[in-house]
């Protein structure tokens, strides 16, 4: 049964910098696409960005373009290293999976499998 859980979250000052992990387990296919999703209130589930388990191509949203980058070790574990954060990037925020082939999109409804979330809180 695939688990994933996320950690990193904090709060942090405008500028300032955070890194998210995700650790999975319970994976049964060789190729999956991890994705990170943010939820602020009152707003809809966004994608952030996202990986592919077989090239490790990558994918984000215009908004933390140059900002923050994702990566995955050689285990379980793919991270969400966040720079210049701002009051905006404000969330709650998800690491979700789903299993294929096809490069990883930021779409939530892609994503069958998801974590709880971790609370990042950007302020002055």
């Amino acid at each position: 049964q695939l688990q994933l859980v996320e950690s990193g979250g904090g709060s942090v000052q405008p500028g300032g910098s955070l890194r998210l992990s995700c650790t999975a387990s319970g994976f049964n296919l060789d190729y999956w696409r991890i994705g990170w999703f943010r939820q602020a209130p009152g707003k809809e589930r966004e994608g952030v960005s996202c990986i592919t388990s077989d090239s490790g191509s990558t994918n984000y949203a215009d908004s933390v373009k140059g900002r923050f980058t994702i990566s995955r070790d050689a285990k379980n574990t793919v991270y969400l290293e966040m720079n210049s954060l701002e009051p905006e990037d404000t969330a709650v925020y998800y690491c979700a999976v789903r299993y294929g082939f096809r490069p990883c999109l930021l779409d939530r409804y892609e994503y069958e499998y998801w974590g709880q979330g971790t609370q990042v809180t950007v302020s002055s």
